[in-house]
């Protein structure tokens, strides 16, 4: 049986893990998934936060000192969460050292800021002095408000995970909020090829919400669209990303050692059981994508997912057609991206108070 983890690694993808917990960490999980399946990065948000405190009693010593030392609530949640990340970092600086373009961790600023610019870079910086990792990325939203804040946070030295993508529109802007970022560390004087960045371009959830849109149109022309969305959608974010980073302007920045915002493949757990498990990792082959993976995902990679090679950079006038397809059956792709994206900052906040919920519970618990 063929080994399709390392196929997709030889083939320029690089494999990340979509979870983290103290008890990947304690139990060396995430070290045997960086030995024999290939992981060479860790993303994470507040919703896989919030369901590792909620399970085991891995974080019980931490949030017992936290407790005892009266510290606030939300300066508890930072402790612990920049705990994991810094300890992730560490088991996975060996891949970072290799290149520097792995061997990444995310920690994202609090989802409530999403839409306040300035506090977001103040957040960013504050996160990425605690962890004080040169090998962790800290995760802005590409909302309106974000792109500023990434531009800024990038400026400053600080490497960034662009999160929440799903618009083809708001790519480009988080492009060239990243160029523009890049331009201004480089006036900063900061060393631009310590600087790196990923763009997720959410993926599945464009599925759930445009196959659901379909549903109701009904019809057997709206019903042979299912499906066809996410991956049409991610395939011609690739082309925007070919079109940018063969630009002068990008080409400027290279020569001073500035490396490409690689784009990331997020939200790759099919939703849909009618869907092959795998598609979303299998159909998104190109070179040097980050592809980030639940667990179960990973797993269904490497039992049964069947390596097809590039399955992207040939398909761009398929995927425009099929785009052009979803909009005739009367999709509206820019009411669908602005509901995914209210929706997704709305999923983060609603974890991130459950994750303050969690540990203030805990707290209390701990202090009696």
């Amino acid at each position: 049986m063929s080994d399709v983890l390392a196929e997709l690694s030889a083939a320029g993808v690089a494999v990340w893990l979509d979870d983290l917990s103290r008890e990947r960490l304690r139990t060396g999980n995430l070290a045997d998934l960086i030995a024999n399946k290939h992981v060479v990065g860790v993303t994470t948000n507040p919703t896989i936060f919030a369901g590792a405190l909620d399970k085991g009693d891995a974080y019980d010593e931490q949030v017992r000192d936290l407790a005892l030392r009266g510290v606030a609530l939300e300066e508890a949640v930072r402790s612990i969460t920049t705990a994991d990340v810094r300890a992730a970092a560490d088991v996975l600086h060996s891949a970072y050292e290799n290149d520097n373009a792995d061997g990444r961790v995310s920690i994202e600023v609090d989802p409530r800021l999403a839409h306040e610019t300035a506090k977001t870079v103040a957040e960013a910086k504050a996160l990425w002095w605690l962890v004080d990792r040169p090998n962790v990325f800290i995760k802005i939203p590409a909302t309106e408000e974000g792109l500023p804040a990434i531009a800024e946070t990038l400026a400053a030295g600080i490497s960034v995970n662009v999160t929440l993508i799903f618009s083809l529109d708001r790519y480009d802007a988080v492009m060239d909020a990243f160029l523009s970022g890049l331009e201004q560390a480089k006036a900063n004087g900061h060393d631009i090829s310590q600087i790196a960045s990923v763009a997720s371009f959410f993926v599945s959830r464009v599925d759930t919400e445009v196959d659901k849109r379909l549903e109701k149109i009904g019809g057997e022309g709206a019903k042979a669209l299912a499906g066809t969305a996410a991956i049409a959608n991610a395939r011609v974010a690739y082309e925007h990303y070919e079109n940018v980073f063969g630009s002068d302007r990008w080409k400027a920045l290279a020569a001073d050692g500035a490396r490409p915002q690689r784009p990331l493949w997020a939200s790759t757990g099919v939703k849909n059981p009618d869907y092959e498990d795998t598609r979303y990792v299998i159909d998104l082959v190109a070179p040097g994508i980050v592809n980030t993976m639940p667990e179960a995902t990973l797993d269904a990679v490497a039992d049964h997912g069947v390596f097809k090679g590039d399955t992207v950079t040939g398909s761009y006038a398929d995927a425009h057609r099929a785009l052009d397809a979803l909009a005739a059956a009367g999709i509206d792709y820019d009411d669908v991206v602005q509901t995914l994206e209210d929706e997704g900052v709305q999923k983060f906040e609603d974890s991130w108070k459950h994750l303050l919920d969690t540990v203030a519970g805990q707290l209390k618990g701990a202090a009696q």
